[in-house]
């Protein structure tokens, strides 16, 4: 059966985005159906930030960001980046350009992550860290899709060298910061209310933004109904993101604008294996 999927995920990736956001709703609500591990993590997350009243839209929003996925990392660059019908923000891209600043950009969980990377690149290059799947076809597609129009570097510590590298030559990076990192490699900071197991390299990156050596912007890209496209939205942090706590409350915020695309699913507050036990008060970095 799992030689079928790679054929299968790139049969789809022949469908046009109305009909694969149709068809990835259904699929939010079998996965919903079928997963009572997935239908406990969805339900009580929304529930711990105060949006179950988004749980029916968010289950079906969930499928759709799986099935878009094959168009998206498959089919020519420059039909993907047509799918961006709207863009709010951009000049603060401009203004980091025009100065000569590295960027970076934090997108979690939200919307359709994939397609904000996609676009930028069609301007300046840009790197995104990235962790392999285990499924080897699956890393194959990525890297042949996603990795065909931007620089991979792994999530390890090569990979933030070559972060860093970027930066510093004033290119741009993106990663989702809200990605539950391996042991050793994040602290526990709330997120909504609840000790969640974050990253600590976004806030080491965001630091750069002190001395002048980057800009940091959150971006997202919101779904627009009937397979419409996206909107892209970038914005500046209210606040330094000094700490773990400081990119979680960020994150928070542009998940209470759109919150029934977030992917609530996800095991956002697992403890990894190997990870201390979380800390009832703020923990920084």
């Amino acid at each position: 059966m799992a030689f079928l999927l790679p054929f299968l995920f790139r049969l789809l990736s022949h469908l046009p985005l109305p009909l694969l956001h149709n068809l990835g709703a259904l699929l939010g609500w079998l996965i919903w159906l079928l997963s009572p591990t997935y239908r406990r993590h969805l339900r009580d997350n929304m529930a711990l930030a105060g949006m179950a009243s988004a749980r029916t839209a968010a289950i079906a929003e969930a499928g759709k960001s799986i099935l878009e996925l094959p168009r998206l990392w498959l089919r020519p660059h420059e039909d993907v980046v047509e799918y961006v019908v709207k863009v709010s923000g951009w000049e603060l891209v401009e203004e980091a350009h025009a100065v000569g600043r590295g960027i970076l950009f934090l997108t979690p969980h939200l919307g359709c992550f994939e397609i904000t990377a996609q676009y930028y690149v069609t301007h300046k290059p840009m790197t995104v860290l990235y962790r392999r799947p285990r499924q080897d076809w699956l890393g194959t597609i990525i890297e042949q899709g996603r990795g065909a129009n931007l620089k991979l570097a792994p999530a390890d510590l090569s990979g933030v060298k070559k972060l860093l590298k970027a930066l510093k030559n004033g290119e741009a990076v993106g990663m989702l910061p809200d990605q539950a990192p391996g042991a050793g490699e994040g602290v526990w900071a709330p997120f909504f209310g609840r000790p969640a197991y974050t990253m600590t390299l976004a806030p080491r990156l965001a630091r750069m933004e002190q001395s002048g050596g980057a800009t940091v912007l959150l971006a997202y890209a919101e779904r627009l109904h009937y397979g419409a496209g996206y909107h892209l939205k970038l914005r500046r942090p209210t606040e330094p993101l000094a700490d773990a706590a400081a990119v979680n409350r960020a994150i928070e915020g542009l998940i209470r604008e759109c919150p029934e695309q977030y992917l609530w699913g996800y095991n956002r507050y697992k403890k990894p294996s190997g990870a201390p036990a979380p800390l009832v008060r703020e923990v920084k970095v």
